[in-house]
């Protein structure tokens, strides 16, 4: 019979059996789960698996597969492919190495290769059809491309759809600052990198540098401002408290003793705006800076501005009469602004290489940005002349006060004062004359996606520094990259500084905020939003050494005689014309016309209206004083004027250049200077440090400790450091163009015809390898 048992197995394993679990992991290996990084308050709202980030157009050999993430404060591409042969990463903690802001986002193509079909993307629009194709185009001129070939169509026609829906909010509310600030007052344990992402509440603010920013939004800031410039006759006026007179002004600002408060009042319904004359800085000499709107009050015009220069007359010790410049007849507008930044952007990202190459300079000229930052400069210089040499006041006048008069204000400023050389000084003139004065930051840089009050303005004023800070390295304590990382943070919809049109309106959005969720401000004036000036928010202490200048003279230099260290203060005998470069066109020592100010017979810098009604002996003296000036070594805590001839005048390759591959200087560019003068200056700091060493006979702990304390970035081993260049150093330093702007390979240019054998640009994989 048979039996319906199984038989007893007869094998025997002398093994110990495998854990189910594992035995289950064996079977299907566990996928990793690609996941975003958010800060408090974000919150995905789509997504989308099995994405390529496209490298090059004409390869797919590099590209990177990941997951596409849209969260109401960035679009995130989130990958565990190594990025294709790059050696140097550039951390920001905000944002990851694909983040894109979404109010850096300009525009959303959607491409259907099948159908041959494209659309760009607006908020609540439908679309028709499947998209294998993502292309966004960023406001910092990246480009970036997406593919969705193996990728679920409907998946990807959402994700497209979210991206446009939350890159161009209807309402300032639904930036993703308000979330954030938000998320912290109802859960105040929560922190961003270790520390307190409140800002803009209280005077002042941390900066790199470990000193305070002042903020003015207190009096006492005000005052401070006052005495560090000797403005006796000038007083911090308190009637605005509460915005009773102008929403566009701060609460408290500085206006001659002469103006009662009553007087103030009165005076400032006539203004446009109610935007009545405030000061800004006074010379040592007494000569006052002065901003204010036209009076649209044509009957009473001639009676109220004769009051006001009276008023600032009689603040200047020697009662010296007031130069008036209008700004509206002396510069572009905010719209030929713009129209030269669309042109500008297109040459330098939408235009193939090989195709512009032949007429790339002339096509740069019809752009008229470099042009406009020399006209800019021109004016501003002018300017300085009449408070320098002229010992008169200077009144901007512009229609509104808020624009233009930001501009001028602050290049005169820089330009006079070696203090807003300094970072603390520098980021303390953006927040006077720029965030606490009104300037338009939410139209301006178009965050609601608002085009018709579009205007790069503070670019281009970021540019004129660069310019300056070309020409005089030694004068100015931040790099260029500062100032690049500054123009990418205003992109950032994070940072209260640059997210509002005046300090009012913050007041105003931020209270009607917290009254809808039930956040208690006590005493607060509103909600306190994190502060661009706290760099600890966006950088390690390690990378926030890249905004120092290791050129920069400080206002004091430590010598050593006799083995004690002393500290003497620099004159202009200290300096040697060499630190600023001479001039390239001299004639027996002399500068020749085509270098000093202002020019004559000129079709671009042609003299002002202003100017022209100057009389003869007047504009004698004004080309003496800058062609005396030019002459002088320059005293770099002192006065500094702009070269603004052609060759002067040059493309911001950093910031504007950053990002395309075929332009990029393998082992070359400024960085290579700035990495062999970082480790010069390091090696003097290091002496210094064992010269107070020998000195003090401190111990070597003491001295170890001090090391870490080096402000250079790129810090050199020993004495006579002879170590070459780090490999991952390029012109596009600290910025990383692999994978940022997606441009077709470069072969071959026009050129490369009269070149036999000659390879002058090099593809995109090419010039990887090499990086």
């Amino acid at each position: 019979m048979f039996s319906l048992r199984p038989p007893k197995p007869t094998f025997r394993s002398y093994l110990l059996p495998l854990p189910q679990s594992e035995d289950h992991l064996t079977a299907e290996p566990r996928i990793k789960k690609l996941e975003p990084i958010l800060l408090p308050g974000e919150i995905v709202v789509n997504e989308v698996n099995f994405v390529r980030k496209c490298i090059a157009t004409d390869t797919s050999q590099y590209d990177l597969w990941g997951k596409l993430v849209c969260t109401n404060f960035k679009i995130s591409f989130i990958t565990d492919d190594p990025m294709p042969l790059q050696k140097f990463h550039y951390k920001n903690l905000l944002l990851g190495e694909h983040d894109v802001p979404l109010t850096c986002i300009e525009q959303i193509v959607t491409v259907n290769d099948t159908k041959r079909k494209q659309k760009v993307l607006g908020p609540n629009q439908k679309l028709k059809f499947n998209p294998t194709e993502l292309i966004i185009y960023c406001k910092d001129f990246r480009i970036v491309r997406f593919r969705f070939d193996e990728a679920g169509p409907e998946s990807a026609k959402k994700v497209c759809l979210a991206i446009a829906h939350y890159s161009q909010p209807t309402d300032l509310q639904l930036l993703f600052a308000f979330e954030y600030v938000g998320e912290i007052y109802h859960n105040p344990a929560k922190k961003v990198n270790g520390i307190d992402p409140g800002g803009g509440g209280g005077g002042s603010i941390g900066s790199a540098t470990g000193q305070q920013t002042p903020l003015f939004e207190t009096y006492s800031d005000w005052d401070r401002e006052i005495k560090r410039t000797g403005a006796s006759e000038w007083r911090v006026c308190s009637v605005n408290e509460g915005y009773m007179i102008s929403t566009c002004l701060p609460e408290y600002f500085v206006v001659p003793s002469s103006l009662a408060d009553q007087d103030l009042k009165l005076y400032s319904y006539s203004f446009i705006g109610r935007r009545m004359p405030v000061w800004s800085w006074n010379h040592p000499n007494g000569s006052a800076l002065v901003r204010m709107a036209n009076i649209k009050d044509v009957l009473q015009q001639r009676k109220i501005d004769q009051r006001i220069c009276n008023a600032i007359t009689r603040s200047h010790p020697l009662r010296s009469d007031v130069f008036k410049s209008d700004l509206d007849k002396c510069l572009p507008s905010i719209q030929e602004i713009q129209a030269a930044h669309i042109k500008l952007k297109q040459l330098c990202v939408n235009e193939p290489f090989e195709e512009t190459e032949e007429k790339w300079l002339s096509s740069l000229e019809n752009t008229h940005w470099l042009e406009y930052i020399r006209s800019f400069l021109k004016h501003s210089a002018e300017l300085v002349y009449m408070m320098e040499c002229k010992h008169v006041s200077v009144v901007l006048q512009e229609e509104e006060g808020r624009d233009l008069s930001c501009l001028a204000a602050s290049l005169i400023q820089i330009m006079l004062d070696p203090y807003f050389r300094t970072i603390v000084g520098f980021q303390s003139l953006i927040q006077k004359e720029w965030v606490m004065a009104g300037y338009q930051f939410l139209d301006r840089c178009n965050h609601l996606k608002r085009s018709d009050k579009e205007s790069p303005l503070f670019l281009m004023f970021l540019d004129c520094v660069w310019q300056l800070l070309e020409q005089y390295p030694a004068a100015f304590e931040f790099s260029e990259m500062y100032l690049t990382i500054l123009y990418d943070s205003a992109r950032i919809s994070l940072f209260g500084t640059f997210l509002f049109n005046c300090p009012h309106q913050r007041v105003k959005e931020s209270t009607e905020f917290a009254i809808s969720k039930n956040i208690q401000l006590g005493d607060e004036k509103g909600l306190r939003f994190p502060c661009v000036w706290d760099w600890s928010l966006q950088f390690t202490s390690r990378d926030r050494l890249l905004f120092h200048n290791p050129l920069y003279i400080g206002k004091s230099a430590p010598c050593v005689q006799n083995g004690a260290v002393k500290t003497f203060k620099r004159s202009k005998k200290n300096y040697s014309s060499t630190l600023r470069g001479a001039p390239p066109a001299l004639k027996n020592g002399i500068i020749s016309d085509q270098e000093f100010l202002p020019r004559r017979n000129s079709l671009i810098l042609k003299l002002k209206p202003d100017f022209l009604q100057q009389t003869e002996s007047q504009s004698n003296s004004m080309e003496q004083y800058f062609r005396d000036w030019f002459t002088k070594p320059v005293d770099l805590h002192g006065v500094i004027l702009p070269h603004i001839s052609g060759t002067q005048i040059k493309l911001w390759k950093l910031c504007y250049f950053r990002w395309v591959p075929e332009a990029q200087i393998n082992h070359g560019g400024f960085i290579t200077a700035f990495h062999k003068v970082s480790l010069l200056a390091d090696e003097v700091d290091m002496l210094n440090r064992n010269l107070r060493q020998y000195k003090s006979n401190s111990s070597l702990q003491g001295s170890c400790s001090e090391l870490d304390q080096s402000r250079m970035y790129f810090r050199a081993n020993g004495l006579n450091d002879t170590t070459g260049a780090p490999d991952f150093l390029s012109s596009s330093f600290p910025f990383s163009p692999v994978g940022n702007l997606c441009r077709r390979s470069i072969l071959g240019t026009p050129l490369s015809k009269f070149l036999s054998g000659a390879k002058i640009w090099l593809s995109t994989e090419t010039l990887a390898n090499e990086d």
